[in-house]
C-alpha cells in the first residue's frame, strides 16, 4: 500500500513542478489549510474547532457552500 501512496505523490509532486498553474492551485490550497490550522490552534476547543474545519471543507467539496 505504502508503495501506491509513494507512487501518486511522486507523481503529484511532478505534476506540480512542471506546470505552473497547478503550483498557483496548490500555493493557494496550502495557504488555506494553514489559515484552517492556525484557526484551530487558536481556539479554546481544539477538537470542536477542527470538527467545523472538516465540515466547511466537506461542504465546500459537496458544493453546498
Amino acid at each position: 500500500m505504502s508503495f501506491l501512496l509513494r507512487h501518486i505523490v511522486r507523481y503529484a509532486a511532478q505534476k506540480l513542478a512542471s506546470d505552473p498553474r497547478a503550483r498557483e492551485k496548490a500555493a493557494k490550497a496550502a495557504r488555506a489549510i494553514v489559515g484552517e490550522a492556525r484557526q484551530i490552534a487558536r481556539g479554546e476547543d481544539r477538537a470542536r474547532a477542527a470538527g467545523r474545519a472538516l465540515r466547511r471543507a466537506m461542504n465546500k467539496l459537496q458544493g453546498d457552500r
